[in-house]
C-alpha cells in the first residue's frame, strides 16, 4: 500500500502580461489564461492518479488580487478535490501574503491553510500516516531561515514539509527564507515540498527534495515544459517521484541558421522548417516561439530592412501549423565579406562607420539619453519599462537602439532603400 500526493507550488494565477498585451493582445489573452489550465490540469491529474492530498508549496497567486472570478474560478476547483476526498495543503508564499483572496476565500474543510505558526496535520492512507507540516507568512519578506520553526519528525509517521524558499539563492528570485540542502535532509523529515524558484529541481539524500518549479510559464524566460510532482509515499517511508506534464502554453527559443541562404524563399522555407521541428518536439498544447535569425547570409541587410515582412511570413507559418504562435524574431546576421578588401571601398559601408562613431560619441548620446528621458516622462508609469529599471538599464537601451538605427539605415541604403 502507499500514500500519494501531487505536489505543485507558484502557479500565480491571473499573473498580469503587460508587455506581452502590448506587443499580441490576442496572445496575451491566451497565456494570461493559460495559468488556470494548467491548474485544472492539476486538479485532473489528482482525479486521474486517484490521489489523497495535493500540496501546494506558496503563490496560488499572484498578488493583491480582487477578482471575483478568480474566487468562484479557485472554488470549482477546490470542490472537485473536496467532492472525490482529496485533501489539500497549502502554505501562503510572498505573493499571496498580500493577495486579499488568499484571505477572504471560503474553500471546502478539507483544504488546510497553514498559518504563521509552524502546524502539523497527520492523515492516514494506503496504510500509511502522514504528519503535513507547514508554515505560512502573512507578510510577502521573510529573510530569515524558518527551518528552526518546524517540529521535528512525527514518530511512526512519515513526515512531509512544506516550505516557501529561495534555498541557497537563485538568479532572478528575490531571497526568502533562506536555507540549505543540507540543512532541510538533515531535519529528519522524508520529503520537502518546496516552492519559490520556477525551474524545477530535485534533491536526492537522506530525504527528498523537490522544487516543482512553475507548472505554467509566463514569458520566454520561463521556456520550456513545466509540471508537477506525482509523489508515492510507500509503507516502508520510501519516496518515489514522477514529473508529470501540466503547461497549456509553452515558451521555446526557436534559432534558424541562415547561413549561405541566397533568396528569401529559402529563407522563409529555413524558418517554417524550424517551427515544424519545434512544434513537433512541443509535448504542450500551445507552442509560443522568439525566433532567432542568425549567421552569415547576403540577406542579412534585406532581412533588416524588412523585418516586419519577415515576422508576417513566420506569423503566417505558425498559423498554418496550428496551435502556435511567434512572440518575437530577433535578428543577428552579418552580411558576407563585410571586412573584406572588396568592400573597402564600399561608400555605404564608410557611411556606416561614420554613423557609428558619430552615435558613439558623448554628445550624441547625450542627446539621445535625454530625448529618451523626456519621452520617459510624458508616459504612464506602467508604458516606462521599456527604457530599463534602473540608469545601467537605460544605458543598455541606448546601446542597442542607437546600434539597430545604424543597421536600418545601413540596410535600407545597401538593400535598395525604401519598399
Amino acid at each position: 500500500m502507499a500514500f500519494r500526493f501531487v505536489h505543485t507550488a507558484d502557479i500565480h494565477l491571473d499573473s498580469p502580461l503587460r508587455s506581452l498585451a502590448l506587443r499580441n493582445p490576442e496572445l496575451a489573452e491566451l497565456v494570461g489564461d493559460a495559468s488556470r489550465q494548467a491548474f485544472i490540469s492539476i486538479v485532473d491529474l489528482c482525479l486521474a492518479e486517484r490521489v489523497d492530498a495535493l500540496v501546494i508549496a506558496g503563490d496560488l497567486y499572484d498578488g493583491d488580487q480582487t477578482s471575483m472570478k478568480t474566487a468562484r474560478f479557485l472554488a470549482s476547483q477546490m470542490t472537485r478535490l473536496h467532492q472525490a476526498g482529496i485533501r489539500v495543503y497549502m502554505i501562503r508564499g510572498n505573493h499571496d501574503a498580500i493577495s486579499r483572496i488568499s484571505k477572504q476565500l471560503a474553500l471546502p474543510d478539507t483544504v488546510i491553510i497553514f498559518g504563521g505558526r509552524a502546524q502539523y496535520v497527520v492523515q492516514s492512507g494506503g496504510g500509511v500516516e502522514v504528519a503535513f507540516h507547514g508554515l505560512s507568512f502573512a507578510n510577502p519578506k521573510a529573510p530569515e531561515n524558518l527551518l528552526p520553526k518546524y517540529a521535528g519528525p512525527q514518530e511512526g509517521a512519515a513526515n512531509i514539509g512544506i516550505m516557501h524558499t529561495s534555498l541557497a539563492g537563485s538568479p532572478g528570485h528575490d531571497v526568502y527564507a533562506p536555507c540549505s540542502v543540507a540543512d532541510l535532509q538533515g531535519h529528519g523529515f522524508d520529503y520537502w515540498a518546496l516552492g519559490h524558484i520556477h525551474i524545477r529541481q530535485v534533491y536526492l539524500g537522506a530525504s527528498t527534495l523537490v522544487m516543482p518549479g512553475i507548472p505554467q510559464g509566463r514569458d520566454i524566460n520561463e521556456a520550456g515544459e513545466k509540471s508537477a510532482t506525482l509523489v508515492t509515499l510507500r509503507d516502508d517511508r520510501s519516496v518515489e517521484i514522477e514529473e508529470r506534464l501540466t503547461s497549456v502554453a509553452q515558451f521555446e527559443r526557436v534559432s534558424i541558421d541562415l547561413t549561405g541562404a541566397l533568396e528569401w524563399s529559402e529563407a522563409i522555407a529555413r524558418i517554417r522548417l524550424g517551427l515544424e521541428q519545434s512544434r513537433a518536439a512541443a509535448r504542450s498544447r500551445y507552442l509560443v516561439a522568439r525566433l532567432g535569425l542568425t549567421g552569415t547570409s547576403a540577406l542579412s541587410w534585406t532581412m533588416i530592412r524588412d523585418r516586419d515582412l519577415a515576422v508576417a511570413e513566420a506569423e503566417q507559418a505558425a498559423e498554418q501549423l496550428g496551435n502556435t504562435w511567434v512572440e518575437k524574431v530577433e535578428l543577428d546576421l552579418s552580411a558576407p565579406g563585410i571586412g573584406s578588401s572588396e568592400n573597402v571601398a564600399d561608400p555605404t559601408l564608410e557611411l556606416a562607420q561614420s554613423m557609428r562613431e558619430n552615435a558613439g560619441s558623448e554628445a550624441f548620446r547625450s542627446d539621445a539619453r535625454e530625448f529618451v528621458l523626456k519621452t520617459l516622462a510624458d508616459l504612464p508609469p506602467d508604458a516606462r519599462g521599456f527604457a530599463g529599471k534602473d540608469e545601467a538599464g537605460l544605458e543598455l537601451f541606448l546601446d542597442d537602439v542607437l546600434a539597430r538605427s545604424v543597421d536600418l539605415v545601413t540596410a535600407r541604403l545597401k538593400a535598395g532603400g525604401t519598399r
